[in-house]
């Protein structure tokens, strides 16, 4: 059975999206790899990537060829310093050389090794290959593809746990829903237990709490930048950031230094009742401009969705519980990787397959279960929780204009954190014996929505508010 862990489904990153950036980005760096394993990356003297579908529609609005480069020069997404990212990339385009892995200069013309196709692979939307040139004279080639999250496989999307680095069988493994209520009634355990004890099989509680503190600080401080940097967003569309403006409205005065001050300060401040929209709105879009801004983010479940989870759990930690420490925290987290989970086995969280709907709404479901179980809630309540809130973003498309996550993403981060904590509350006060649809129904109905969805509202930018609106209108 697939095991995939919350540090699959929660990874640090850096933005744009996790198909688009990072999954190439992991692509290049599975790819050398692979090379290095067959004794062939000293042979290289020439590299090309062949980028298609989606991944090539609209790629370079998700900087789909500067991930590739990074990826290729050996740059590692989670502890690259993004301040170096401009000058190496200024430096292969004007030197026309990449430093292979860091290790061996190679020619490489920015505008000619990387080929975009229009065509589509037959396999997934997102399809790469990465071509190398030995000095026999002799070419080798290997295709990927970045099926959301930050996955990369090999083979088509049905066949995809084989390509999933598995350690071990967990004590509770799970394909949906159903199977995860049944693990907590024969254990007498919540669902963050059920969780932690699968993680259990894979790393000790000291590398559990390390990994997971070590997501929230990423989360914490993308939020914390996002809210205090001002300006415009990259890219043509001369979107303005609005965090900044927004939090400075509702922050005042008050003095702090660190992101963790900064929490503690929120915490101090008496929010009035229309304020809470505002602050839960202001997280979600500060960490998602920082996002379209190539700036480090966790994907949750992706990037093009990562303002949601940290904005609902800010919203818990300033709002619902002052007292919660970090043990709230890894609940909340545990919680939502396992949630986030089920929509990848039993339906996608790529945007490229299944619309906005795989992205905001998996993270707008993983957001409202996590802070049911914090609220007292049953696991029956959680995923009653988490189904609500998928149900009412079934069948959004994903149409970003100009390629760029930035209009309508951003601010759909906002909508779906906003939308979790709805649901989170009508589950709360409902019997889940009553409810008509039980998550693996939405599951599966967002899987079949997504097949049915027409492929130009599949992140092509093909169609929607992507041509209805033009860079030049902006």
């Amino acid at each position: 059975m697939e095991c995939i862990s919350v540090f699959d489904m929660l990874k640090i990153g850096v933005g744009p999206s996790s198909s688009h950036t990072l999954g190439p980005w992991r692509a290049a760096e599975r790819w050398i790899s692979e090379l290095k394993e067959d004794d062939l990356f000293e042979k290289v003297t020439q590299i090309k990537v062949h980028v298609y579908g989606s991944l090539s529609l609209t790629g370079k609005g998700h900087a789909t060829d500067i991930a590739i480069v990074l990826g290729l020069s050996g740059a590692d997404p989670e502890y690259f310093p993004l301040e170096e990212m401009d000058g190496i990339v200024k430096k292969i385009k004007e030197d026309a050389i990449l430093n292979f892995n860091n290790e061996k200069p190679i020619p490489f013309n920015f505008k000619e090794s990387i080929v975009f196709h229009r065509d589509f692979l037959p396999f997934h939307a997102n399809g790469m290959t990465f071509e190398a040139t030995l000095a026999s004279g002799e070419k080798r080639e290997e295709t990927y593809y970045s099926i959301g999250g930050g996955f990369v496989v090999k083979e088509e999307l049905i066949h995809a746990k084989e390509n999933l680095k598995t350690l071990k069988t967990f004590p509770f493994p799970t394909r949906n829903g159903s199977e995860l209520l049944s693990y907590c009634e024969q254990e007498n355990k919540s669902i963050s237990e059920i969780v932690l004890e699968n993680e259990r099989s894979l790393r000790t509680d000291e590398e559990i709490d390390k990994e997971l503190q070590r997501i929230w600080e990423t989360m914490l401080e993308c939020m914390f930048i996002g809210c205090h940097t001002e300006g415009n967003l990259p890219g043509g569309l001369n979107v303005r950031r609005r965090a900044f403006d927004t939090h400075k409205k509702l922050i005042g005065d008050l003095p702090y230094d660190t992101p963790q001050e900064w929490l503690e300060t929120i915490r101090k401040t008496e929010v009035k009742f229309r304020q809470i929209l505002k602050w839960v709105g202001c997280f979600a879009i500060a960490v998602n401009e920082v996002n379209a801004s190539l700036g480090r983010v966790v994907t949750a479940p992706t990037n093009g969705s990562a303002g949601v989870i940290p904005a609902v759990l800010m919203y818990y930690l300033v709002i619902d519980n002052h007292q919660a420490s970090f043990k709230e925290i890894k609940q909340f987290l545990l919680v939502a990787g396992e949630i986030g989970s089920i929509f990848k086995k039993g339906a996608t969280i790529s945007a490229a397959m299944g619309g906005c709907q795989a992205e905001i709404g998996v993270s707008s479901a993983m957001a409202a279960g996590a802070l049911t179980e914090l609220m007292g809630g049953t696991p029956e309540q959680v995923l009653m929780a988490a189904e609500i809130a998928m149900e009412h973003h079934l069948g959004l498309t994903c149409d970003p204009i100009g390629g760029l996550v930035q209009v309508p993403c951003i601010e759909r981060n906002s909508m779906g954190a906003i939308k979790a904590i709805n649901a989170a509350e009508l589950a709360i006060d409902s019997d889940p014996k009553n409810a008509k649809v039980p998550l693996d129904k939405v599951v599966n109905t967002m899987w079949e929505t997504a097949k049915d969805m027409n492929s130009k509202y599949k992140e092509t930018s093909e169609g929607g508010l992507a041509v209805g609106v033009h860079l030049s209108d902006c």
